[in-house]
């Protein structure tokens, strides 16, 4: 079975390499010289400061909601609201609901598949603390207008740059962008230590505050500062992490034939995603927008019939599931329908990552692609 998406193995020697100095060390966890080394070259690599490891995405994600404040809502018994998009992965809202905030949804660009800023200042209410968006499949949200709007409006932008490992705009390192950014990486990234995950903070104090976090709120042997969790990252994630980094080049080599061979094939048959112009591609995903979820799921059918797993990316959309929240229409009953959620909702019903990973075969890719083509083009 070809999947959708195979972890990234590095050289064993290299592994065990830094695995034997761990050993040597006995040095596991708590700010290790790996996870040291990891988070300097992670900076240099990325373009980035004030960078902080933590133990996965998700985590990620919660440190960088209590590092900036936003949880707090003084002299309010209602929960604070954060604007983010419903054409995420759960963790993007469920971290926020954690966290006891209220994730206040907004529909997205169909073209980019990122957080229309044209729909998020009519849904900032008193409660509104921060806005959420995501770099979808490795594609620049509008970073520019979403940061404007932020800093007008007196709110936190937390960017969820799960798929943006290495993306740029113009240049600038795509996680450089909001008050904070967060990083994901799981396994199945692009990069990956494992389990594991960064924040990227725009000030340094906000970094030394989730740093404290991270590890209790403690501080020194006697000293514990405020209230904490532990979300500190090991040196075996660390190593895994600092292998894939040595090999990260030979690794988008390889995705990047993947990308631009289904993309040449593609291009014209089915509806792709809109890059947004400035912003660099990762190679981290291949969606493709098909005519209607019963073409998906004939594709999806035939896909696997032939030895290929795809995958709906992302459904369903979230501001269908109640226990999350809402879609951003202030005074209305819960409705699930609002138009204002229509294109998220839409492509959610639709949409299919193709398998891309290192070392596919193009025969592979180009099998896929007449699955797709072939059933698509029937369907229209």
């Amino acid at each position: 079975m070809i999947t959708v998406t195979r972890p990234y193995f590095p050289e064993r020697q290299n592994f065990d390499r830094y695995v034997d100095a761990i050993f040597e060390r006995r040095w596991l966890t708590n700010h290790g010289p790996l996870e040291q080394e990891l988070t300097k070259r992670l900076e240099t690599y990325l373009g980035v400061k004030n960078l902080l490891l933590v133990s996965n995405g998700t985590l990620a994600l919660q440190i960088a909601y209590r590092a900036l404040g936003i949880a707090r809502m003084p002299g309010l018994y209602e929960p604070a609201e954060v604007i983010t998009t419903p054409f995420t992965f759960i963790a993007t809202a469920s971290s926020l609901k954690w966290e006891g905030m209220q994730p206040v949804f907004t529909d997205i660009d169909p073209a980019t598949l990122c957080l229309d800023p044209a729909n998020i200042d009519a849904a900032i209410t008193p409660r509104t603390r921060a806005i959420a968006p995501v770099h979808v499949f490795g594609n620049a949200c509008d970073v520019e207008a979403i940061d404007a709007l932020g800093e007008a409006r007196g709110l936190k932008v937390i960017y969820d740059g799960a798929h943006a490992f290495g993306a740029t705009y113009r240049g600038r390192s795509l996680l450089s962008y909001g008050d904070a950014s967060t990083l994901s990486f799981h396994a199945t990234k692009l990069f990956h230590s494992i389990e594991g995950g960064a924040i990227i903070f725009k000030r340094k104090e906000d970094l030394e505050r989730a740093r404290k976090m991270i590890n209790f709120g403690i501080t020194g042997p006697e000293c514990i500062e405020e209230l904490g969790i532990n979300a500190k990252m090991n040196e075996f994630q660390a190593a895994m992490g600092l292998c894939v980094l040595d090999e990260i080049e030979v690794n988008l080599e390889s995705r990047a034939l993947v990308w631009h061979a289904y993309a040449q094939a593609l291009r014209g048959n089915v509806q792709l995603q809109t890059r947004r112009i400035g912003a660099s591609l990762n190679y981290a995903y291949f969606p493709v927008i098909l005519e209607s979820e019963s073409v998906l799921l004939d594709v999806m059918q035939r896909l696997e019939q032939e030895g290929f797993m795809a995958r709906r990316y992302f459904c369903p959309s979230l501001e269908s599931l109640a226990f999350l929240g809402r879609p951003a229409a202030e005074h209305q009953e819960e409705d699930f329908s609002t138009p204002r959620i229509f294109h998220s909702k839409d492509i959610a019903s639709r949409i299919l990552c193709l398998p891309l990973y290192a070392g596919l075969e193009v025969s592979e890719i180009l099998a896929a692609v007449r699955i797709v083509v072939d059933r698509h083009v029937k369907a229209a």
